[in-house]
């Protein structure tokens, strides 16, 4: 288990990364993770991770969803 929760850590990471180049939808922020073989499950654990230590914003523009880092990461 401690394995999938740091690898949770790690795509965490990674999502944290492209996000700093600016804000993107589920699809664009999930493409380059899974081209690095990251599963689909994952990559929503780590997004659900970074919300809740309130570090990115999750909003839909129009149809669809939208991430962005926090301006004030600092929580």
């Amino acid at each position: 288990m401690d394995n999938i929760i740091n690898k949770i850590g790690v795509i965490a990471g990674d999502i944290y990364h492209i996000l700093i180049e600016g804000e993107k939808n589920i699809s664009g922020l999930k493409k380059p993770l899974k081209e690095k073989g990251y599963t689909d499950s994952l990559i929503t654990m780590a997004i659900g991770w970074l919300a809740r230590e309130n570090k990115i914003d999750i909003y839909k523009q129009e149809r669809q969803i939208m991430v962005k880092l926090k301006s004030d990461t600092n929580d």
